[in-house]
C-alpha cells in the first residue's frame, strides 16, 4: 500500500521508538476498512515496537487506535490517515511511542495542567493542508495529558455523520460535543482558548521586553526574510505575527519559488520558521498589531501596540503584515461563511462530494478552484464579474474540456442565500442586461483576489487609494525609521520569492538607518575621549 521510497522513510523514523506501542483496529467489510487493515500491517510489520490487534469495540469503523502498551496514552483515527495526515499519523507513532515532542517547555506544562475531561473531535479532509496542525497539536495533547482524548475523522469516509453535524468547513473542532473552533490553529492557540487568562499573561510578559534594533511585524515570507537578514548583523531583532508564516499556510501547490521545483504551503512555512529560529530572533507568535505610534524624536523608539494590550518598543520597525482573501460584501456572506461559504477549495472541495458549487473569480485561483471542484461537485458554476476570463490560456482550455462546469462572464454576485444554517443558493445580475438570476447550489468558493492587511495604520503613514503601503525602492515608508515589505505594499507583483526579496531589502534598509542614526553620537564620543 505503501510506496518502497515511503516505506523506507517511515522505518527510519521508527526506529526512534523507545516503548511498545498497540494499534487497535475497528473494521467491517468495507474496501476502506480492508484498505486500513493493509496500512496497519504494514506499519507494524515495519517495527518489533509496534503490535496489531484488532477489537471491533469503536462506533465508528474504520478506525484505529494507537495507544502506548499499559498505559492510558492514546490517539484514535476514524478512517485513513493518508494524504496530508500522513505526517500526523508518523508522529502520533513517534510520540505514542515514546519519542519526545518539540515544543516549547511552557506549552507543554500548559497542557500538563489542564483539568477535567477533554473529549475532543477533528473533522479533516485528506487534501487539507490546514487540518494537520490541529489534529497533531490535539494528539500531542493526549499524550501528554491522559485527561484529554481526541479522534481524527476523515469527513469525507463518515459523510453521514458529517450532514448531520452541518459541517461545511475543515478542520472543524468540537470538544464534549459542542463546536470548539473552524480553520487552522496550533498548540499555543488551543491553549488560549481553553485558558482565559492566557491573553494577559501574555501581555504582562511581552510588556516586559527590552527595546529591540528591528522589530518586524508580519511573519510571512517577507517578515521571515528581514528576520534573518536583520539577525545576521548581530542586532537585537523581534518577529510579532498573527501567525507565523502569513497567507503561505493557505496555498495549496507552489511551483515557482525558483530552485525548488515544487512544494506546499505548509510545508515552506515550518522551513521559514525553522531558518528564523536559527538565529537569536525573539518571535512572538499569536499576537496582532493594532497601532503604530511614530518615534517623538529622530532617532527615537517607535512603538507597536497589540491586541492583547502589550506594547512592544523598537528603533526600527518593519512592517510585513501581507494580505488576506478578499470579501464579496454582500449580504448573507458574512453569515454563512464556514456555513457553505468558502475561500479554500483544496480544504473544503471534499465536504461538497456530489454537491452544486459556485467559484467566483475568473483569474488564476478562480478558474484552478473550479477545475478541481470539478473533479468533486455534481455541478461547478464559475462566475466572473469581468466580460472576460483572466486566467491563463492553458488554464481556461482545460476549463474549456469539463462537462460539468459552467461559466458567467460580466456577472455580479449581489447575495448568498440560506436557510438560517447553510447556504442553499446565490442571487447573480447579468451586468449586460441587468437581469437578475438564481442559483440554487450547496456551496460558494470565493477567489477574487487579495486586501493588504492594513486598516490598522490608517492615518499613521501613507497608504496606496488601494490600501498598500506606499514604499520606495529601499522598503522606506513615509515615517523614518519604518519600513515595509510584501503584499502589504505597492510592490507591483505578489509573489513570495518577491515578498522575500523586498523582506531583504527593508531589513537591510533599517541596519543602514540604525547604523546613520547613530553615528552622530559615535562621533562625539570619539571626540570627547
Amino acid at each position: 500500500m505503501l510506496e518502497p521510497a515511503l516505506k523506507t522513510q517511515l522505518a527510519t523514523y521508527l526506529e526512534r521508538l523507545t516503548l511498545p506501542i498497540e494499534l487497535s483496529a475497528s473494521l467491517d467489510d468495507s474496501d476502506a476498512s480492508r484498505e486500513l487493515e493493509a496500512l496497519l500491517g504494514e506499519i507494524a510489520a515495519l517495527s518489533a515496537l509496534i503490535s496489531v490487534v484488532r477489537r471491533d469495540d469503536a462506533a465508528r469503523r474504520p478506525s484505529f487506535e494507537i495507544r502506548r502498551a499499559g498505559s492510558d496514552v492514546a490517539v484514535r483515527f476514524a478512517g485513513i490517515p493518508l494524504g496530508h495526515e500522513f505526517s500526523s499519523l508518523v508522529l502520533a507513532l513517534l510520540q505514542v511511542g515514546g519519542y519526545p515532542p518539540k515544543v516549547a517547555p511552557q506549552l507543554l506544562e500548559q497542557v500538563r495542567g489542564l483539568d477535567g475531561e477533554l473529549n475532543f473531535e477533528t473533522y479533516f479532509s485528506l487534501s487539507c493542508q490546514n487540518c494537520p496542525d490541529v489534529v497533531q497539536a490535539l494528539n500531542l495533547m493526549c499524550v501528554v495529558n491522559p485527561r484529554v482524548r481526541h479522534v481524527a475523522i476523515d469527513g469525507a469516509l463518515f459523510q453521514p455523520e458529517v450532514e448531520a453535524r452541518e459541517i461545511l468547513a475543515v478542520p472543524s473542532v468540537y470538544l464534549n460535543g459542542e463546536l470548539f473552533g473552524q480553520g487552522r490553529m496550533d498548540l499555543a492557540q488551543i491553549l488560549a482558548k481553553l485558558d482565559g487568562a492566557a491573553p494577559a499573561h501574555a501581555a504582562a510578559r511581552l510588556d516586559g521586553q527590552a527595546p529591540f534594533d528591528v522589530l518586524v511585524v508580519g511573519g510571512g515570507p517577507a517578515g521571515a526574510a528581514a528576520a534573518i537578514y536583520a539577525a545576521r548583523k548581530g542586532i537585537r531583532t523581534g518577529v510579532v505575527a498573527e501567525r507565523f508564516g502569513g497567507q503561505v499556510l493557505d496555498t495549496m501547490g507552489i511551483e515557482n519559488f525558483v530552485s525548488v521545483r515544487e512544494t506546499e504551503g505548509p510545508r515552506l512555512a515550518a522551513a521559514l520558521e525553522a531558518h528564523v529560529r536559527e538565529y537569536p530572533v525573539e518571535i512572538l507568535n499569536l499576537e496582532r498589531a493594532e497601532a503604530l505610534l511614530p518615534a517623538r524624536e529622530p532617532g527615537g523608539l517607535v512603538e507597536i501596540r497589540l491586541a492583547g494590550g502589550a506594547s512592544l518598543r523598537s528603533r526600527s520597525v518593519v512592517l510585513s503584515t501581507g494580505a488576506r482573501w478578499r470579501s464579496m460584501n454582500v449580504p448573507g456572506e458574512a453569515e454563512y461563511r464556514n456555513r457553505g461559504v468558502a475561500y479554500c477549495p483544496h480544504c473544503d472541495g471534499p465536504l461538497f462530494k456530489g454537491k452544486r458549487v459556485a467559484v467566483i473569480g475568473g483569474g488564476n485561483s478562480g478558474v484552478e478552484a473550479a477545475i478541481d471542484l470539478a473533479g468533486i461537485a455534481s455541478h461547478v458554476t464559475l462566475l466572473e464579474f469581468d466580460t472576460r476570463l483572466r486566467a491563463d490560456e492553458v488554464l481556461q482550455r482545460k476549463l474549456g474540456s469539463l462537462t460539468n462546469v459552467s461559466v458567467h462572464l460580466n456577472a455580479q454576485t449581489t447575495e448568498v442565500l440560506g436557510d438560517g444554517r447553510k447556504v442553499v443558493g446565490l442571487d447573480w445580475r447579468d451586468r449586460g442586461t441587468r437581469e437578475l438570476r438564481r442559483l440554487e447550489l450547496e456551496g460558494i468558493f470565493v477567489q477574487i483576489g487579495l486586501l493588504p492587511n492594513s486598516e490598522w495604520l490608517a492615518g499613521t503613514l501613507a497608504l496606496s487609494p488601494r490600501g498598500e503601503i506606499v514604499i520606495d525602492e529601499r522598503g522606506q515608508t513615509s515615517l523614518p525609521g519604518v519600513y515595509a515589505a510584501g503584499d502589504v505594499t505597492t510592490v507591483p507583483y505578489k509573489q513570495i520569492i518577491i515578498a522575500m526579496g523586498a523582506g531583504s531589502t527593508a531589513a537591510l534598509s533599517a541596519f543602514d538607518h540604525l547604523m546613520r542614526s547613530s553615528a552622530p553620537q559615535a562621533t562625539a564620543t570619539v571626540a570627547a575621549a
